[in-house]
């Protein structure tokens, strides 16, 4: 991508274990971790595991003139992303906006007065800015007088343009030194002003894109998702408001509500053709007392084998009632039938 990142999608069977899948692919990776370039290692490779479809969007924008959408960007990725991730439930969450970076724009002319190539400007930013260890205090094992073992780790990290555009990029042998600031100019910008560009009512905003994880309940996720947000809303800045413009679980739940509508009218029109036809209560209360102890069964069998009830299970019973009605019709007829050659009685 522009922004210096790659991703790689595996699409696996539907029947295979997300988690043994997600397993076999570190293990893959540990393997060709070895061949990838040292840069690509140092900035982390990672493996998630996550639906391709998003459960919903949650946009934040801001009020306050002065937080800008870079800051905004910045300030989700930090807080509101990681938040968000944690949810369980959860596969993956995106960013849709930017983030805060040091920029440093070389001006050409000027590397080449100084007798300077870009690779000489990354190095010395490699070199003075980097976190470090120098020592330690004590040592292990502990010995008598010595309560505590501790690592001292210098703050080498650069964090203002003003520590950035004096970075020495070279010393002469007359004193002086040529510092980044001559060659180029630093600012604290985005880290990609190629990214993608969110609105929410026609104002600037930042969004993040959830996305199920496998198996996992959308409901319940959904849930949990609004729960969290509810709770990091005191904690934003002064302005900031959240949104969700997009969340499909809603679109679920009405469907699992109209498909609950549908299963009751079935059952009442099943009862209604049956005694129109049977013309005897008893006959036609007992294949209607099948439909809600099968659909009862169904229920009970899904949870204890941790199935999750969607539009696909319900509308599966919504078609199997009328296999249910038909072959309890059949033993009842089957029964009277009995009763009536060899005289028994109902009771």
């Amino acid at each position: 991508q522009a922004d210096g990142t790659g991703s790689l999608t595996l699409n696996f069977d539907p029947a295979t274990n997300p988690d043994l899948a997600q397993v076999d692919v570190q293990n893959r990776l540990a393997r060709a971790q070895p061949r990838l370039p040292a840069a690509v290692i140092q900035q982390g490779v990672r493996v998630d595991k996550a639906n391709p479809n998003f459960l919903l969007f949650i946009m934040l924008s801001s009020e306050n003139p002065d937080f800008t959408p870079i800051a905004l960007g910045d300030y989700v990725s930090r807080t509101v992303l990681p938040e968000i991730q944690r949810v369980p439930g959860v596969g993956q969450g995106l960013l849709f906006g930017t983030e805060r970076a040091m920029r440093i724009w070389l001006d050409p002319a000027k590397l080449v007065g100084f007798r300077l190539a870009p690779a000489d400007v990354n190095a010395a930013i490699q070199a003075q800015n980097a976190q470090v260890s120098s020592g330690s205090i004590g040592d292990l094992p502990n010995v008598p007088g010595q309560p505590v073992a501790a690592t001292v780790v210098v703050r080498g990290q650069l964090a203002s343009v003003e520590q950035f555009s004096n970075i020495v990029l070279r010393a002469n042998p007359d004193g002086s030194t040529v510092r980044l600031k001559d060659v180029a100019r630093v600012e604290l910008g985005a880290d990609s002003y190629t990214g993608r560009v969110t609105r929410l009512n026609g104002k600037p905003s930042v969004g993040v894109g959830v996305q199920l994880a496998p198996s996992a309940n959308a409901l319940q996720t959904a849930k949990l998702i609004k729960q969290r947000l509810k709770a990091l809303e005191p904690y934003f800045p002064q302005g900031v408001k959240a949104a969700i413009p997009f969340d499909s679980s809603l679109f679920i739940d009405i469907s699992i509500s109209q498909v609950v509508e549908t299963l009751l009218e079935a059952v009442f029109l099943v009862f209604l053709v049956m005694f129109l036809f049977l013309q005897n209560i008893r006959y036609t209360l007992i294949p209607t007392l099948v439909v809600p102890i099968a659909l009862l069964g169904s229920f009970a069998t899904l949870l204890a084998l941790g199935f999750s009830i969607n539009v696909l299970t319900m509308f599966g019973m919504v078609l199997v009632i009328g296999i249910v009605v038909d072959d309890a019709i059949v033993v009842v007829e089957n029964v009277e039938r009995i009763m009536s050659e060899e005289g028994l009685s109902p009771y």
